[in-house]
């Protein structure tokens, strides 16, 4: 501020020193006219001056400033200062960017950063070992020009990069690359990809094993089975003591069966792409469907069951897949609960409406908490006596959580041993058509149902 304070008083005492000139010539006006013209002329000079050091050295640090005094000496310091500090802010951000840039060339993946318009703008040494791109051949040319698959120019182009995408690589169908990509700033974008070629084939070999496998054993233990079924036909005809062995055979060579059956499914659900045109169905009438074959399996078990639903709600889904999952729900909350127990089946809204839920509630045995987080593993058991005698494989709610899945769905589990189970199937609200909106879920009939676990 004192500079401009020394500025006014110069021009005064140029006004002044003028004026008396004038004064002392006896004409005014043209000495401060002249004095006047004489402190624009020193200025433009000075402006001068600034623009030939900025338009040889736009930083303005390269050089000293100009000598200057007073309001311009402020002016010309003030420009070097800042110069001064950008420079060193812009030797900080190189530097960074030059260890990011060396960092990531130690990377095994690649990385590639793409503008706005699709074009390529840096990439890694694993982005030129990978994909091929070479500097500066390729620099500024549209990334799908370079990765010559539509799958990869549709993955690219819808901008939806919630799942990744599994390609060969460019020019070597023997390896698989996986892209990943994410949009940051004003729709630029960052490309990841990683080979997983070892991964893949581990992955191919361990479906075609559980496929193989599966279907190996298949024939022979149908066989082994419809010949004990045969001799069982026959069972009086028997001595006692050939009775029990054969009825645990039968036992045994249906579970394997069904070991095997759900094996092959899970699989199929792993291996299979999820459907891109799903279509809507009734859920009232799957609901109504899954509780009357419940019903009629464990008829001799004497259960209440029940179900409530909208009868004009519609869901998008594969109608086959969520009929397997609910009715392994239902199947496993009608075995474990105790003759004459209460099973009920609900379908609403929940929360403020953003998701739908389809609950099968029962007041059987319960599981105890630290087991709830491991219920969907494969092959996890409670308690394995228990599975034995009830012939469960283990797997049916792996099956359901994978079915969920494909349908953008989870598991939610609430359960206390002695106090019953509550199974929630949560859909996003966008799958559900019919009337909808903000609703409060329906009051389950067994009260006093602990706090809900997410299982992932």
């Amino acid at each position: 501020m004192h500079y401009w304070r020394a500025e006014i008083l110069r021009l005064l005492l140029v006004l002044a020193a003028t004026a008396l000139i004038g004064w002392l010539v006896g004409n005014i006006p043209a000495a401060l006219l002249v004095g006047v013209a004489a402190y624009l002329t020193i200025n433009y000079l000075q402006l001068w001056r600034l623009r030939n050091w900025l338009k040889g050295n736009p930083s303005a640090i390269q050089t000293e400033p100009p000598e200057s005094f007073g309001l311009w000496g402020e002016v010309f310091d003030g420009i070097y200062k800042l110069g001064r500090q950008e420079q060193k802010t812009r030797d900080y951000l190189e530097s960074i960017i030059r260890k990011a840039q060396e960092s990531s060339s130690a990377l095994e993946i690649a990385v590639i950063m793409i503008d706005r318009e699709g074009s390529l703008v840096w990439w890694n040494l694993a982005g030129s070992r990978l994909l091929g791109f070479e500097y500066p051949r390729d620099q500024g040319h549209p990334v799908t020009n370079l990765v010559r698959d539509p799958r990869f120019s549709q993955y690219f182009h819808d901008a939806d990069y919630s799942e990744s995408l599994k390609l060969p690589a460019p020019g070597d169908n023997s390896r698989t690359l996986e892209f990943e990509i994410a949009l940051f700033g004003e729709r630029e974008r960052l490309m990841i990809v990683r080979d997983v070629t070892r991964l893949h084939r581990m992955e191919l070999m361990r479906e075609d094993f559980v496929g193989n496998v599966s279907h190996e054993l298949g024939t022979p233990i149908t066989v082994i089975k419809g010949y004990v079924e045969n001799i069982m036909d026959n069972v009086r005809d028997l001595d006692e003591k050939w009775r029990k062995p054969l009825r645990q055979m039968l036992q045994q060579s249906t579970r394997m069966e069904n070991i095997v059956r759900d094996l092959l499914m899970l699989t199929a659900l792993e291996t299979k792409e999820v459907k891109r045109q799903q279509k809507p169905f009734n859920i009232r009438q799957l609901i109504q469907e899954i509780q009357q074959d419940t019903e009629q399996v464990y008829q001799s078990r004497s259960h209440e069951f029940d179900f409530s639903c909208d009868p004009e709600l519609e869901i998008v889904g594969d109608r086959a897949e969520l009929y397997s999952a609910l009715t392994n729900l239902a199947q496993n909350a009608a075995k474990y609960t105790p003759d004459r127990g209460a099973i009920r089946i609900e379908a609403d809204y929940a929360g403020e409406g953003e998701v739908f839920e389809i609950r099968v509630i029962d007041n059987g045995i319960g599981v105890e908490p630290q087991h709830i987080p491991r219920l969907t593993e494969r092959f996890y058991r409670v308690d394995v006596s228990r599975s034995s005698e009830t012939g469960g494989t283990g797997l049916g709610l792996a099956i359901v959580k994978h079915i969920l899945m494909r349908h953008d769905a989870d598991l939610h589990i609430s359960s206390e041993s002695g106090n019953g189970s509550t199974f929630s199937c949560r859909f996003p609200a966008e799958r559900i058509r019919g009337p909808g909106g903000p609703r409060q879920p329906a009051q389950a009939p067994f009260p006093d149902q602990p706090p809900q676990i997410n299982v992932h």
